[in-house]
C-alpha cells in the first residue's frame, strides 16, 4: 500500500515535470525536493541498496551533452549515493554503441539509459531483460519498428522524446520566409528518425506551397558537399534533429553562411552552430524526465513494457544573434536570442 501511494505521488511530479520544462525549472526542482523530502520514510526500505546505472551517448553535441546531465541529475537527487553512473560516449559510431551496450549486460548493471536512437537500437538488441530507458529519441515507434505505435513500446525499454512540433516549424519556415520557393531538407541517410522528420514536415511544408527536396549524406565525411548542393538548389533549408547534422554544425555554418542560405534548425544545439532559428524543446528537461523514470522502474518497479513514452509540452521561439546579423535578417519580437559563448581572444 505504502508503495501505491508513494507511486501516486510521484507519478504527479512527472506530469508536473513535463508540462513545467522550460518554463518554472527551479520551481519544478523544489517540488521534486518536497516531494522526496515527504518520502524519505517510505523508501528506507532500500537505504542500503546501490543501483548501477549505464549510460550510452550516441556522440558528443551539445543537445545529448544536455540531456545525459539532466538525467544524471534526476537520479542523484532522487538517490544520492544509491546510485553509480558510468557515462559512455560511442563517439557517433552505432558499432560502438552495441559494443558499450554488451559490455553493461555483461556486468549487469541495473538499467541502461540510451541517449539517441542508435544507441537505443544497440542496447534494444543486446538485452531483453535488463530495463531500457531511453532519452533524445524522436518516434520510438519508427526506431523499434513497431506497427500500430500506441505510446508503449511492450518490451523492456520506455524513455521520453525530442519530437518537437514539426508542424509548428514548418509555420516557423513560412513566417520568416514567405517569398521562398525552394526549400532543401538535409540529414543523415542512416538515422530513421530524421527520415521520419523530413516526410512529415515535408507534407506541412508543401501546403505552405514550397517545393521541397530531400539531401542527404551518409556520414560526416560528405556534408560539406550535400550541403553545397543543397544551398545551390535552395532559398532556405531545414534541419531536423539528427545527430550528425548536430556533430557538423560548424561545417554546415561554413558553407550555407558563406551561401547567404538561412537555416531553419530542429533544436537548439543545432540552431546555436547554422542556423538562424529554431521552434525548440530543452534537452535537460526530457534528459530529467528520464531520469525520474528510472527511478521508478529501479526503486517502484514500474514495468518498461507498460510505462507510456513522455513528450515536451514546452516550446520556444528561438534565434541565433550572430547568424541573423551576419544574413541582415530582423527576428520578430516574440523570438528568444540563444545565448552564445564569447569567442577566444
Amino acid at each position: 500500500m505504502k508503495k501505491k501511494i508513494l507511486a501516486s505521488v510521484l507519478a504527479s511530479v512527472m506530469v508536473l515535470s513535463m508540462v513545467g520544462c522550460g518554463t518554472d525549472a527551479a520551481a519544478q526542482k523544489e517540488a521534486e525536493t518536497a516531494t522526496t523530502t515527504e518520502t524519505t520514510e517510505e523508501t528506507t526500505e532500500d537505504a542500503n541498496q546501490t543501483y548501477n546505472v549505464g549510460v550510452i551517448q550516441l556522440v558528443q553535441h551539445p543537445a545529448l551533452d544536455t540531456a545525459t546531465e539532466g538525467f544524471s541529475d534526476a537520479l542523484k537527487e532522487k538517490l544520492g549515493d544509491q546510485v553509480e553512473i558510468n557515462v559512455q560516449n560511442a563517439s557517433g559510431d552505432t558499432a560502438t554503441c552495441a559494443t558499450i551496450a554488451n559490455s553493461f549486460v555483461s556486468d549487469n548493471v541495473d538499467l541502461i539509459m540510451a541517449n539517441a536512437t542508435p544507441a537505443m537500437q544497440a542496447s534494444s538488441t543486446a538485452t531483453n531483460s535488463i530495463p531500457i530507458v531511453a532519452t533524445s529519441i524522436t518516434d520510438y515507434g519508427t526506431a523499434l519498428g513497431i506497427k500500430d505505435w500506441e505510446g508503449t513500446t511492450g518490451i523492456n525499454v520506455t524513455g521520453t522524446s525530442d519530437l518537437a512540433p514539426l508542424d509548428g516549424q514548418a509555420e516557423m519556415l513560412n513566417e520568416l520566409f514567405p517569398d521562398a520557393k525552394e526549400v532543401g531538407i538535409i540529414y543523415c541517410s542512416g538515422e530513421d528518425n530524421s527520415l521520419y522528420q523530413a516526410n512529415q514536415i515535408t507534407t506541412y511544408l508543401e501546403e505552405y506551397g514550397y517545393n521541397v527536396t530531400a539531401y542527404t549524406f551518409s556520414d560526416s565525411a560528405d556534408v560539406a558537399t550535400v550541403v553545397q548542393t543543397a544551398c545551390g538548389e535552395s532559398d532556405v533549408l531545414y534541419v531536423p534533429t539528427d545527430n550528425v547534422a548536430a556533430s557538423c554544425a560548424e561545417t554546415i555554418n561554413n558553407v550555407a553562411l558563406t551561401a547567404g542560405v538561412p537555416i531553419i534548425a530542429g533544436e537548439e544545439g543545432i540552431c546555436k552552430g547554422c542556423g538562424i532559428a529554431t521552434l525548440s524543446i530543452s534537452y535537460y528537461d526530457i534528459g530529467y524526465a528520464a531520469g525520474l523514470m528510472a527511478y521508478e522502474i529501479l526503486v517502484n518497479g514500474q514495468d518498461p513494457a507498460t510505462y507510456e513514452i513522455q513528450y515536451a509540452t514546452d516550446f520556444t521561439k528561438e534565434y541565433n544573434p550572430v547568424i541573423a546579423e551576419e544574413l541582415g535578417i530582423e527576428l520578430p519580437d516574440d523570438y528568444v536570442a540563444i545565448e552564445m559563448e564569447e569567442e577566444a581572444e
